[in-house]
């Protein structure tokens, strides 16, 4: 049995996806009927259940893939292919605080969202009112819309917030704000951007070059299907291929002056005691010309009182 307020995902028998909310007494109208949702709710997941014109529809828990593939949009959002990656770059899980620009119509920020949890938090800028509006709204109809704060603003005079654990930016120049990271990341933030063509590739690697960032990594990722056919098992003629460059640095705080080391002063040398064998002043040698008695000097010499 399920709750209201839970997500659902009814599939027609052709392959046509409805997202919708369970809400108790609630109807879902479709080209095959209408499904009353007091029905989804007794039959539950993998199950099926009839519209009033006995059509079958497929009831599943939608997965964050089908959430980002149901966004209603107005601009081209990004692909699970790089968003999946993404992810893992930029290191975001429960609990952790992201930084977002360029929110469009909030593919990307539904995947964040998803992942920070109710312990995380997104935070988006939007420059455009209605790209603000729409993505507000797709972020509330799945349920999500708690865990963002959404902001109408242009990110040219800086961020309003500071400390987050990552950032991406979706703009068309995202070198001319690079300056600005450094005040709303913690050092050792990974930042990512997404670009179309190469010359604005090459615009922000220079940036980033001259900047405190390290790590560079450019990429983009390309998906083929394969025809599930175990028989006939081959790939597809139509590809998913270039949607778009990825690129990744991290931010590195630059570093504090070390402190110079303290210089231990000359140790004195002190004199060691004499020992009781040493000599005695008195007890020097006898000098070169103070000769003994009866030396070999005194041999041949005349004694005058003998004469």
């Amino acid at each position: 049995m399920l709750e209201a307020g839970q997500l659902i995902l009814l599939i027609s028998h052709k392959g046509k996806r409805y997202l919708r909310k369970l809400e108790a007494g609630g109807e879902v109208h479709t080209h095959d009927g209408k499904l009353l949702m007091d029905e989804v709710a007794e039959a539950g997941f993998g199950q099926y259940v009839k519209t009033h014109l006995g059509r079958p529809y497929l009831i599943l828990k939608p997965t964050l893939h089908d959430l980002i593939k149901g966004v209603k949009r107005q601009t081209q959002i990004m692909y699970p292919k790089e968003i999946g990656y993404l992810m893992m770059k930029l290191g975001i899980g429960p609990g952790s605080t992201v930084i977002e620009s360029g929110t469009g119509s909030g593919g990307l920020t539904t995947a964040l969202a998803w992942f920070v949890g109710d312990t995380g938090k997104v935070i988006t800028y939007e420059r455009r009112a209605d790209f603000f509006k729409l993505a507000g709204k797709n972020l509330q109809r799945v349920g999500l819309d708690h865990r963002v704060e959404q902001i109408n603003q242009n990110i040219e005079d800086g961020f309003l917030h500071s400390g987050a654990d990552a950032l991406f930016l979706d703009v068309r120049t995202p070198w001319e704000y690079l300056q600005s990271i450094p005040s709303a990341v913690i050092p050792g933030a990974m930042c990512g951007f997404l670009l179309p063509t190469v010359n604005q590739v090459s615009d922000l690697l220079r940036g980033l070059e001259a900047g405190p960032f390290a790590e560079l990594e450019v990429l983009e990722i390309l998906v083929r299907r394969w025809k599930p056919v175990a028989d006939r098992l081959r790939p597809d003629d139509r590809m998913v291929a270039h949607t778009g460059f990825l690129v990744f640095a991290r931010y590195m705080e630059p570093p504090k002056a070390a402190p110079k080391p303290e210089t231990d002063a000359e140790p004195k040398v002190e004199a060691a005691p004499l020992s009781q064998d040493a000599v005695k002043p008195e007890e020097t040698l006898p000098q070169a010309d103070a000769l003994p008695e009866n030396t070999p000097s005194d041999m041949g010499k005349t004694n005058t009182d003998d004469v």
